[in-house]
């Protein structure tokens, strides 16, 4: 039974950075923004009777609400980051929220796929100086939302370091020595930098929420002045049509990426692969089995299990790989080869770029 203190063999769970912190409080702006919008265009509809104005009040009502659970979700993830019940903290919030917000992007280009149809084919009447003074306010209110959520998404693609850790994690398996020390200055920092590849499903979500807005008003405004000089009256639907399309792709693409994060999808960057070139460089090392997912935008769990003749201690081989940014959760597993030592002996002349396991 152990009586001394194990504190410096813990780790926190809480996986958030700054840059999400940055982009809560944006996407908190925006929610605002968007509300105020609603409110001024729906007491305008209701004071002019004009259907467009009430129409694309609503409309910010869904999208208000579509940019409150990015915010929510946020809130959730710091306010629980240290609950003992997420086995790997709160990270996966943000790609559910994201997955959401794709599913009613989704639903919001087919409403608009199946609506322009129809316009298309029943054309009705258009009030083109209310729905071009509508439109107008519409691509402003989303610019400044793009912009302010913009700040964040880059902040996210271009922080200014690599989160790193010494990498510490959890003991290793059979035939391995315990841990010799510990290092209780290498806990990460409460909110470390987003590294180069942060992946924040929520933050994309919403951004995209933005920018769909601002293209459907964009293509608006312009059949609609299209429709005012010319009569073209048919290109307000088509305008629809392609914007619908555009978002459904959009859609798409975040909810495959971030249900491949909720599915725990094996992570196919480079960090895999510098794990295992890092660790076979040692000589009579083999990795014989590697699992690298995303516990949170910017932080993966790893386990990995490593064969060789002479097993050294298992900080040796952490050490190795934590300058690896993004490992903040990882478990090592050595295992003994008993068999008659082989090293990593050179095969015939024939095949120069072949090598030998040492097992």
């Amino acid at each position: 039974m152990h009586t001394h203190d194990i504190a410096a063999w813990q780790h926190s769970h809480d996986f958030t950075t700054s840059a999400e912190h940055a982009a809560e409080q944006r996407t908190r702006w925006v929610v605002y923004l968007t509300l105020a919008t609603m409110v001024v265009e729906l007491a305008a509809g209701w004071l002019t009777g004009s259907m467009a104005l009430l129409a694309d009040g609503w409309h910010m009502g869904s999208h208000a609400a579509a940019l409150g659970l990015s915010v929510f979700a946020y809130r959730f993830a710091r306010r629980h980051a240290q609950d003992s019940r997420f086995s790997f903290g709160t990270g996966k919030v943000s790609p559910l929220a994201g997955y959401t917000s794709a599913l009613l992007l989704g639903a919001g280009a087919l409403w608009l796929l199946l609506e322009s149809g129809v316009r298309l084919l029943n054309p009705v009447q258009i009030h083109y100086g209310e729905a071009i003074v509508v439109a107008a306010l519409g691509l402003v209110v989303n610019l400044v939302s793009a912009w302010l959520l913009g700040g964040a998404h880059h902040h996210h693609h271009h922080g200014h370091a690599h989160h790193t850790t010494d990498a510490h994690g959890h003991a290793a398996g059979a035939h391995s020595s315990a841990p010799a020390s510990a290092h209780p200055s290498a806990a990460p920092p409460a909110h470390p930098p987003a590294p180069h590849g942060h992946a924040d499903h929520n933050l994309r979500a919403a951004y995209l929420h933005v920018i769909a807005d601002a293209l459907t008003s964009l293509l608006a405004i312009a059949a609609l002045n299209a429709g005012l000089l010319f009569g073209w009256g048919f290109l307000d639907p088509l305008m629809g049509i392609a914007g619908g399309l555009l978002i459904a792709r959009w859609a798409w693409g975040l909810a495959r990426d971030s249900g491949s994060t909720l599915l725990d999808v094996e992570d196919r960057s480079d960090t895999a692969a510098k794990i295992r070139r890092t660790l076979e460089a040692e000589d009579d090392v083999a990795v014989s089995d590697l699992h690298l997912w995303r516990i949170g935008s910017a932080s993966h769990a790893c386990i990995l299990s490593l064969v060789t003749h002479d097993p050294k201690p298992v900080e040796h081989y952490k050490a190795l790989i934590g300058p690896i940014p993004g490992l903040d959760h990882l478990t090592v597993e050595v295992q003994q080869c008993r068999s008659a030592a082989c090293g990593k002996e050179a095969v015939p002349a024939q095949q120069p770029e072949a090598q030998a396991h040492p097992c």
